[in-house]
């Protein structure tokens, strides 16, 4: 469960709830189902209407990604696990590495190994792992904007709402207590429009991004290990060149956890 996501909206969902009770007004409000109607199902429908339904099947399974974790390998574990079959690689041959193939999960590292292990060049290697990067980040991309355009539609037909009931309100110019309750009905709107759109659709698009943009660098971070077990490279070089993908704060921990002697 990925609580940063889980928090936030129970946050996002008790500063509304409680910021009307400091201001007056009762949570009930927000129980109109006009409102409701004009901007969930209205964003529902400008969100169809944008994408086509191929990548809208995928919006259970994007809501999925957003409140779990990234099963992601471990960096420092990774790049210790490059030092060891850099290590290996220089002792006993590329070859020496086939048998590694079959304890690594992950299926980009994987390819990545076996095109090394089968004698392919260093720049045919980086282009299809490239391209296999870049077509994961397309596809998150694609994912993140039917959130995004949610987020930019659903304020506006708050909006639309909003004067859809001021409408209706004009119709009880003559009745002050119905006039009051048709303009507050009206707002709900808006206020429904403007919080799914900015404490709920934005911030899923930003998030997905996040986790796309983690998961590339991951990737990024394999397709320099494996090229640099290719060409040779000491153990510690790969450390110090993986580390660099980490924050500065975890580099620490590679040298503490590093077997590589000195010499080596």
């Amino acid at each position: 469960m990925d609580l940063a996501s889980l928090i936030g909206l129970l946050l996002g969902l008790i500063a509304v709830g409680v910021g009307m009770v400091f201001k007056g007004v009762s949570p009930e409000v927000l129980i109109n189902p006009a409102a409701l109607l004009i901007i969930i199902l209205g964003t529902i429908a400008s969100v169809m209407i944008a994408f086509p339904m191929s990548e809208l099947k995928r919006v259970p399974k994007l809501l999925g990604i957003l409140f779990k974790n990234q099963k992601l390998s471990d960096p420092i574990v990774l790049i210790q696990q490059f030092s060891e079959w850099a290590q290996l690689s220089r002792k006993e041959g590329l070859l020496a590495l086939e048998a590694k193939t079959a304890e690594v999960d992950d299926e980009f590292l994987k390819n990545g190994l076996t095109l090394a292990i089968d004698g392919q060049n260093a720049d045919y290697i980086r282009d299809v792992l490239s391209e296999e990067i870049d077509a994961m980040e397309e596809r998150h991309q694609a994912g993140a904007a039917i959130f995004t355009q949610a987020g930019t539609y659903a304020p506006t037909l708050g909006v639309l709402g909003a004067v859809i009931g001021l409408i209706a309100a004009l119709g009880h110019m003559d009745d002050q207590e119905g006039l009051g309750h048709a303009i507050s009905a009206a707002f709900v709107a808006t206020l429904l429009g403007i919080f799914t759109g900015y404490v709920l659709w934005h911030p899923f698009a930003n998030k997905l991004k996040r986790k796309s943009k983690q998961e590339a660098q991951l990737k990024y971070m394999m397709i320099e290990g494996v090229l640099s077990i290719m060409e040779g490279e000491s153990p510690k070089v790969i450390e110090q060149k993986l580390a660099s993908y980490l924050p500065t704060g975890e580099r620490k921990k590679i040298s503490e956890g590093s077997g590589v002697t000195p010499d080596e």
